[in-house]
């Protein structure tokens, strides 16, 4: 699952006119509008369901085949078509894609993302589908699963959580601690730097600056808790806040720490530093894995919560997004999708799916966690000892308001901290284009 991301959607360059016209109704236009969608004679088969996938990434391209693969060989006949798409392209083309002629299934995100494309009327539901799968997911993820009007809309295969990864090996050599606080996290940052490390590990060039998302989602939420941070993502708090300038603050403060180079790097390359101990933390999901290739190092591999800053709110909030599959509103093969989705909704679809990509967590109550390493046991309970969980912020608001206006300011403010004030002003003021007062 490359992100990420999460959701994770990356700043896009519009053309000015067409953003314009569209912002006022949250949709955003992008070159390459039907970049997505296959349509055409495959998707009319009976006997074939078209399926988009934003899996470009080696691992997550491997799973998601061998998930179509196992489909294809207890359908009866029905095989499941494969359109496979750039990560970062299939999220800037995402609006476009659903208007045009999307593919039969495709894959998504939980929670404000998936409702924003339901209440605009661009998917099918799927409630007849949840009747078949419901007994195989907790409550939390069924509430995930649905938009504001009630019906399910959404099928799950995975979730993971953002924190701060490190190298086990590499503290233990260099005799660091697990920071407890956000003090503690940036004095452990200068140690590293003093040890001639890159303390930070950050990239978030290439169309991938929705990585500087989990950053300010975790400052936010441990600044001014979960409820603040979520209001926030819904356009029902100022950006103008003291609050969020006492964010900007904190991230202030770790920016001397970041990665050289960090705004032409994408996060791929720039976990290498993580990978080869040049690197000491990276704020990331568990994605991360996928850069670790040899066993040994992915055994290396471990995280913390990113440290308190306030005590009123603890660590007791996570980022855990959670990836699966939608319905587009006019498939070709309606009843074909179903059938597709209620497979993609089983304990056999993430367990062949996790068997490859070990980098997720099953969200299935009747997958097999058996095989699961010592990471993924953590972050399970990780998650289930979290109070409140976020989706991401890319996930938790609206998408143009976040890829046309938010973003670009993070990306800027990271390069040039002292326009902080100003671009929280900038950001504000662009607000009412997206959300209704």
């Amino acid at each position: 699952m490359a992100r990420p991301r999460p959701g994770q959607l990356p700043t896009l360059d519009r053309r000015s006119v067409l953003k314009v016209l569209l912002a006022g109704a949250g949709l955003a236009a992008v070159p390459g509008l039907a970049a997505c969608g296959s349509g055409g004679s495959a998707a009319s088969d009976p006997n074939t369901v078209t399926f988009g996938s934003n899996g470009s990434d080696a691992k997550p391209k491997q799973a998601y085949q061998a998930v179509l693969d196992a489909f294809a060989k207890q359908s009866g006949g029905l095989t499941a078509k494969p359109n496979v798409q750039d990560h970062n392209a299939f999220q800037q083309n995402i609006n476009s894609y659903l208007q045009g002629t999307p593919d039969d299934v495709f894959t998504w995100f939980a929670g404000y993302r998936m409702q924003f494309f339901a209440n605009k009327g661009l998917l099918h539901p799927i409630d007849d589908v949840w009747d078949k799968i419901g007994g195989n997911f907790p409550q939390a993820v069924k509430d995930l699963s649905k938009s504001t009007d009630g019906h399910y809309y959404f099928v799950p295969i995975y979730n993971y959580p953002w924190g701060v990864f490190y190298r086990k090996s590499l503290f233990a050599e260099k005799g660091y601690e697990v920071p407890k606080t956000f003090d503690d996290l940036i004095n452990l940052a200068k140690k590293m730097q003093g040890d001639g490390l890159s303390p930070f590990v950050q990239g978030f060039g290439g169309g991938e600056s929705w990585m500087l998302l989990g950053t300010f989602d975790y400052l936010n939420m441990r600044t001014n808790g979960y409820q603040f941070h979520i209001d926030l993502m819904h356009g029902k708090e100022s950006w103008a806040d003291p609050k969020i300038k006492s964010v900007m603050d904190s991230w202030k403060r770790m920016l001397p720490y970041y990665t050289p180079g960090a705004s032409s790097k994408k996060w791929e390359d720039a976990s290498a530093a993580l990978v080869n101990k040049t690197g000491g933390m990276m704020v990331i999901g568990m994605f991360v894995g996928q850069s670790f290739t040899s066993q040994a190092d992915q055994d290396d591999l471990d995280f913390f919560a990113f440290p308190e800053i306030n005590s009123q709110y603890g660590t007791t909030a996570v980022e855990a997004p959670m990836d699966g599959f939608l319905l587009s509103k006019n498939p070709k093969n309606l009843d074909g999708s179903k059938k597709l989705l209620e497979f993609l909704g089983g304990a056999a679809a993430e367990d062949t799916y996790l068997s490859i990509d070990s980098s997720n967590l099953a969200v299935n109550d009747k997958a097999d966690t058996s095989k699961y390493g010592a990471l993924q046991k953590k972050a399970v309970q990780f998650i289930a000892d979290a109070k409140d969980l976020s989706q991401f912020g890319d996930r938790d608001s609206d998408p143009g308001f976040i890829q046309n206006v938010v973003e670009p300011a993070f990306a800027q403010f990271v390069q040039s901290p002292n326009t902080s004030d100003s671009l929280l002003t900038q950001i504000q003021s662009q607000k009412s284009q997206y959300f209704q007062s």
